[in-house]
């Protein structure tokens, strides 16, 4: 943001020069980012007076004119501008003169002749000087211009511009008040407040409107203006402010809004009141509904944009910019003057979709006083009646004040200051500070009740009132020590869990991949699955081949498998962790926290002597490494997953303790086959459950001392009954001393009877008391043939 010092220290003039002023405002968290002279330096430029003014005798367009500049000898200079004329005051370069130029050498004047004429001089224009052209021609100075003073001290050219960066937390300072408030209250000085005549309506003339979306507008402010004096130009004070704070003039209507908005941080907005149709209506866009913009602009509305309407249709998009059609122009002599507070939230973001930055929404993305607007209308109104006539209207207010933002007390701990600051400051001392700032404070005790202003939409917690006793007080004044802390020797592991799991992959032979979180809505349309949910769009996406979220990390794992594979990579694995993201929009959307494997290739390096093909169970022995070594397998279950993007009959839901943890198995063919790959084995796991299972305790028991029994059991099935659920029973029903029991052998052929499989598992029994005996052993074998019998019925191989 650039403002004038002149006009800053209107407000609030510390006795003080501008390197210090610009310190002031940088230690205040207000970084000045660049200061510059209104002008570029000159010298040797005077104010003079044309005396007399000739045809040059061999030039047409040539004036041969004596010039008074106070030494008591007029000037011969030639000058070519058409505006040169007896009686104007103008900027004169003596022969010496140095003026701006590109090359930052300066461009000196010297004595000459121009078409054999003498001229010991220049007259100038604005741009001779480094200042605006507003005119074709000589820069005209006023009528009372002192003869012969230096032109840069009598148009005040040394004033500074100061560049100050606003963070986004202090949009109240976007403004000639908000940063003289600052500087006030830094040097213990009065804010010198502007004062004007409040102009009461003289005329019933009135403005109908309807606020539709109260939460997007809780307030708005609209007064009509007639009988407007349009042949009345901006006044210079105006002019030169605006100029000095890098904002060009158009003409006096916009250039008022543009003065309040700069002066008091509110933005304003000027209808042609004779193009509006019936009431002004405050609503949400209508979604392809179009509006020409004042930047010549057509933009088509989505459905979300807070807009100005009338009976026609939209008028300007709220808080952003105004439309075409209803724009002042020159002959306009009646106006509606807008004045409102928006919602951050209901324009944030808005802007930046149609390409536009414009004053007005780079405030209330930010946040402006809700308690600004009338005072704003006011200002304006007394503007453009003292400067230029016409009869104020009435004004019509419509606001819900329960809508307005919610201004809460705010409790701190004195001792609290000291604490986060390291340095003790008196209470009278920070209620004072607090004062200043315009956050009423009081104190209760040992705490301070403090409320924050308006203004200040970034005030809400403890932190946020201490961090305003620091920057007043002083970065500087805080003394470099340690604060002192309460030592938490509670530790959280889950980096270094989520580190272990990493390496487990990488000690497997997977390489670990960073990705965007963005991917190809093509990619993504072929994970479409109803468990995986809605896919969430970009607004402003970087490319087209990041236009969506991703809502599994295979959509970002699987392009880079192809980058490889088109590399002459044959082998390729993979691993990311990161998060997948569900939801058709912000408010809905899902982040959850994932951990990704993709393979392909051989299951061991090229020159391994006994290679083959990775299969489904080598998938599944990476997936489970990854589990805690001590977890109870008991505890681990399969099912066949049912996911649209696998293979239906090579994949596979992991849980444990009855909770899915993810999924693995083979990439569903049809989508290989689209994405130009060869078999692709994929696994994504819950990150955070996964985490969860290593925080579990397990508990510790001594080895036993007794030895342990192996019973082999092979029953025969039917072939359509899962060896889970037998494995599950028998766990279920073999009794207490069962330490482990696991398949270890699948049999199908002609021998055994059609639609008819055998299953042999490994039981394995141990007492850590007593040895345990063999009539022990066979009750719990023969309870769990019996069990398996009733309810599979499976029977006992011969």
């Amino acid at each position: 943001m650039k403002i004038s010092e002149q006009w800053l220290r209107q407000w609030a003039n510390p006795s003080v020069d501008s390197e210090t002023l610009g310190e002031q405002l940088t230690m205040a968290g207000l970084e000045l980012d660049g200061m510059e002279m209104i002008a570029p330096p000159f010298s040797g430029v005077v104010v003079g007076e044309v005396i007399e003014c000739a045809q040059h005798p061999d030039a047409d367009r040539l004036r041969v004119t004596r010039v008074n500049i106070g030494t008591g000898e007029l000037l011969q200079i030639v000058c070519g501008a058409p505006n040169v004329r007896v009686g104007l005051k103008v900027a004169v370069a003596t022969v010496g003169a140095v003026l701006p130029s590109d090359d930052d050498k300066g461009f000196k004047i010297k004595k000459g002749k121009l078409r054999g004429v003498e001229s010991h001089g220049m007259l100038c224009g604005a741009s001779e000087l480094g200042l605006e052209d507003k005119i074709d021609g000589l820069l005209e100075l006023a009528d009372d211009a002192p003869i012969g003073v230096d032109v840069r001290s009598y148009l005040n050219l040394d004033a500074k511009i100061f560049e100050i960066a606003i963070t986004p937390n202090r949009g109240d300072c976007l403004s000639v008040l908000g940063l003289a408030r600052e500087i006030a209250v830094i040097n213990r000085l009065p804010l010198n407040r502007v004062s004007f005549d409040v102009i009461n309506p003289s005329t019933t003339a009135s403005v109908g409107v309807q606020v539709a979306n109260t939460t997007a507008c809780p307030r708005y402010l609209a007064q009509r203006i007639d009988g407007i004096d349009r042949s009345v130009a901006t006044p210079e004070w105006m002019e030169s402010a605006l100029v000095a704070s890098g904002v060009r003039t158009h003409n006096f209507l916009v250039d008022v809004t543009n003065f309040v908005l700069l002066e008091l941080g509110q933005p304003l907005h000027a209808f042609d009141a004779d193009k509006i149709v019936g009431d002004i209506v405050v609503r949400d866009s209508v979604a392809g509904e179009t509006v020409e913009l004042l930047n010549e602009q057509t933009i088509t509305l989505t459905g979300d944009e807070l807009v100005i309407a009338d009976d026609v249709g939209v008028l300007a998009l709220a808080g952003i910019m105004g439309g075409a059609r209803s724009a002042v122009s020159d002959e306009t002599t009646s106006i509606v003057l807008e004045s409102a507070h928006f919602d951050q939230l209901a324009i944030a973001g808005r802007a930046r979709r149609f390409g536009l930055h414009t004053d007005a929404s780079q405030r209330f993305e930010r946040g402006v006083d809700f308690e600004l607007p009338r005072t704003a209308l006011d200002r304006a109104t007394s503007l453009i009646i003292s400067v230029a006539g016409g009869a104020a209207g009435q004004i019509t207010t419509a606001e819900t004040l329960d809508k307005l933002p919610a201004r809460h007390s705010i409790r701190v701990p004195v001792a609290k200051v000291e604490q986060l600051l390291g340095v003790t400051i008196s209470s009278d001392e920070i209620v004072d500070i607090l004062n200043r700032l315009e956050i009423a404070t009081s104190l209760e005790g040992d705490t301070l009740i403090c409320q924050a202003p308006s203004h200040r939409f970034d005030m809400n917690i403890a932190e946020d009132v201490v961090e305003e006793v620091a920057r007043i007080y002083g970065y500087d004044h805080i003394d470099v020590r340690l604060p002192s802390f309460a030592v938490d020797m509670r530790y959280d592991d889950t980096a270094d869990l989520i580190h272990v799991a990493k390496l487990t992959l990488a000690d497997a032979g997977y390489h670990e991949a960073v990705s965007f979180s963005f991917s190809d809505a093509k990619i993504e349309s072929l994970f479409d699955d109803k468990s995986l949910g809605a896919v969430l769009p970009l607004a402003n996406p970087i490319s087209s081949d990041l236009a969506v979220m991703r809502r599994t990390l295979l959509s970002s794992l699987l392009p880079v498998v192809s980058y490889n594979l088109n590399r002459q990579q044959a082998r390729v694995r993979l691993f990311e962790t990161g998060l997948s993201f569900v939801g058709a929009d912000v408010a809905s959307l899902v982040q959850t926290p994932s951990l990704a494997i993709v393979a392909t290739g051989t299951v061991y390096p090229e020159q391994h002597h006994a290679n083959r093909a990775m299969d489904f169970f080598d998938l599944k022995r990476d997936v489970e490494s990854l589990l805690p070594a001590t977890l109870n397998k008991a505890h681990i279950s399969y099912e066949r997953a049912d996911l649209d993007f696998l293979h239906p009959g090579q994949s596979a839901y992991l849980s444990v303790n009855g909770e899915r943890l993810g999924w693995f198995g083979q990439l569903h063919p049809s989508i290989a086959k689209a994405m130009d790959l060869p078999s692709v084995w994929v696994a994504e796991l819950n990150l955070d459950k996964l985490i969860a299972l290593n925080h579990t305790q397990s508990a510790i028991k001594a080895p036993s001392k007794f030895p342990s029994v192996r019973r082999d059991l092979a029953v025969l099935v039917d072939t359509d009954i899962a060896w889970q659920s037998l494995e599950a029973d028998i766990r279920a029903t073999a009794g207490v001393h069962l330490q482990d029991v696991w398949l270890f052998d699948v049999y199908t052929g002609e021998r055994l009877p059609t639609g008819t499989r055998s299953l042999a598992f490994a039981m394995v029994f141990q007492n850590h008391d007593a040895t345990l005996e063999d009539e022990q052993i066979k009750k719990a074998v023969d309870k769990v043939v019996a069990v398996l019998d009733d309810k599979h019925g499976a029977k006992l191989r011969d």
